[in-house]
């Protein structure tokens, strides 16, 4: 009978323990109970893991010994990812040690550089040494026949290595849904990189363009069939979801403005990388050190105007700014060296919005300022310069004397000037009320959209090294990577409605790290602990042990 009990007992317990695993593989769920929620998927992240249907394959290349800062990146991509496969099975990944058969890490380095995978270089400091390490903070995402590289590492200028590796644990889940973005999802919105009003030339935006065309089909458009079929022109620029304007020099004719006028007001989207004054650094590079700011005239006055703002023939002049480099030496002597330059304004934004959430600093040259102008549409001042800002007109005599000199620091009283806007809403005509340039089918107001006003067009210009272009926004001599390219991907993502993959940005983490300082201070007090305490606790328990036995034996 009490067998018969037990087996039932056990049957029971059997057929509960199965029920558990059938209710556990069927709704399955994880809880993040973190306060940032860090672990939780967007919604958007999430819509495009619906969307894998065959396997990717994620090798991430952060495994071997590290910094303790950067063992929190490897847990956190770990974690991320883990996540990501909860979501969809579909999607695997692997930890690879680029350096785990005993490389020259140098020689792996220059193969991952060759690759367009910049690895790491980190300075070390443990128990009070200085040591060099190489890591590449980089995954690679394989879908079918196409592979994405993905950063996992953000620079940032003058950051310390916890602001590093924080900032890039924000960016984690964007980067990993970005991947995926442009592995599954074919391209479809079209963009016309305008042509004929002398605009830079294709090497100066190559990088730009080769990563945008990840996303979006891209095509040169010029204006100039306009003087002999404006009509035509009109409607062959509507099929384009988005045009970009980089650094037009040659003035505008009023045909011209109002095929990109009506273009707007059917509801076409727009970026602008104008600018209303002519300096290069370039000019300055010749036997007298110096060159003449003048105004420059791209008759867009009216234009702007009607939608709400005025880009001024001014030049801010900014402390906080980057460098200058110039040359010193001869042959093999030469040396780069940088200098301040307050024409090279460093902008930063003070507004919570996702096109600028978290990015680097953006380096722009010889920029204007903006004015904001009363109207009905919608404006966020994006970028702008920092308080300490002044501005000068021009023409303005510009040398390369003035490295020398110290700022006079009252004359920096303009406070920050914008220097990037985005403009949303519907937009009404330059035209309104106007004698029409050539007969169309006008639009005074526009439907709901979008235009983005960047008083600097080299934000968009790339280097070149011996003819070829250079990454956006690196300087090759200093070593600095600036924010240009992730700003202005991010403004072409938000431009095209692409928000969802953008809105990821916005997430908030926030880690906490060690104080290396307290580390180095406490280090034999917390060693004494982890080794005196197990130890007191064994002796104590021994001890009382030993007081137990002899008691109970005593009686």
């Amino acid at each position: 009978m009490i067998r018969s009990k037990n087996i039932s007992s056990l049957l029971v317990f059997v057929i509960i323990l199965i029920m558990l695993n059938i209710i556990a593989a069927n709704f399955f769920t994880r809880l993040d109970l973190t306060e940032d929620q860090r672990y939780s998927l967007s919604s958007a992240a999430k819509e495009i893991v619906d969307d894998v249907d065959s396997p990717i394959i994620i090798n991430v290349f952060l495994k071997g010994s590290f910094p303790s800062e950067f063992r929190r990146l490897k847990e956190e991509t770990r974690q991320m990812l883990e996540e990501f496969a909860a979501y969809n099975s579909n999607i695997k990944f692997n930890f690879i040690d680029p350096l785990a058969e005993g490389d020259d890490a140098n020689a792996i380095a220059e193969e991952f550089y060759k690759l367009g995978m910049t690895p790491a270089r980190l300075n070390v400091q443990e128990n009070g040494k200085n040591s060099e390490t190489i890591i590449f903070p980089w995954a690679i995402a394989n879908f079918e026949d196409k592979t994405v590289k993905i950063p996992l590492l953000k620079n940032q200028i003058g950051a310390s290595d916890e602001e590093r590796v924080n900032s890039s644990v924000q960016q984690l889940e964007y980067a990993f849904a970005d991947g995926l973005n442009k592995l599954i999802y074919p391209r479809e919105k079209k963009i016309a990189v305008m042509r004929g009003n002398g605009e830079l030339p294709d090497a100066r935006i190559a990088d730009f363009i080769k990563t945008v065309q990840e996303y979006y089909f891209l095509a040169p458009f010029t204006l100039d069939s306009v003087a002999s079929n404006p009509q035509k022109t009109l409607e062959d620029l509507k099929s384009y979801d988005l045009v970009i304007e980089a650094k037009p020099v040659i003035p505008y004719s009023e045909k011209e403005k109002y095929v990109l006028d009506q273009y707007l007001m059917n509801g076409g989207k727009m970026l602008w990388l104008a600018e209303m004054t002519s300096m290069e650094n370039d000019s300055l590079f010749n036997e007298r050190g110096s060159a003449l700011a003048l105004p420059r005239n791209l008759n867009l006055g009216d234009y702007f105007f009607s939608y709400g703002l005025r880009i001024n023939s001014e030049l801010v002049n900014d402390l906080y700014s980057a460098p200058i480099i110039l040359a010193s030496g001869t042959g093999n002597e030469t040396r780069f060296n940088p200098y301040p330059w307050y024409y090279s304004p460093l902008t930063s934004s003070m507004a919570n919005h996702p096109i600028v959430n978290n990015i680097e600093a953006v380096k722009f040259n010889y920029a204007n300022p903006i004015d904001l102008l009363e109207n009905d549409l919608e404006k966020t001042v994006l970028l702008s310069s920092s308080p300490k800002t002044k501005l000068e007109g021009v023409p303005l005599q510009i040398g390369l004397d003035i490295i020398g000199s110290k700022p006079v620091m009252e004359s920096y009283n303009a406070g920050e000037q914008p220097l990037a806007i985005l403009l949303e809403g519907n937009f009404k005509s330059v035209y309104r009320n106007r004698l029409k340039p050539f007969e169309t089918t006008h639009l005074d107001n526009s439907k709901n959209t979008k235009m983005v006003v960047i008083s600097d067009g080299d934000v968009i210009k790339n280097d070149l090294q011996q003819g070829k272009p250079l990454e956006l926004g690196f300087e090759r001599y200093t070593g600095m990577t600036y924010g240009n390219k992730e700003f202005l991907l991010n403004t072409v993502n938000y431009l095209l409605d692409d928000s969802g993959l953008v809105d990821v940005r916005t997430k908030e983490i926030n880690l906490a790290f060690l104080s290396m300082d307290k580390v180095a201070a406490q280090r034999e007090m917390w060693q004494i602990i982890a080794i005196g305490a197990p130890l007191s606790l064994l002796a104590l328990f021994g001890a009382a042990l030993t007081y137990l036995r002899k008691r109970r034996y005593i009686r």
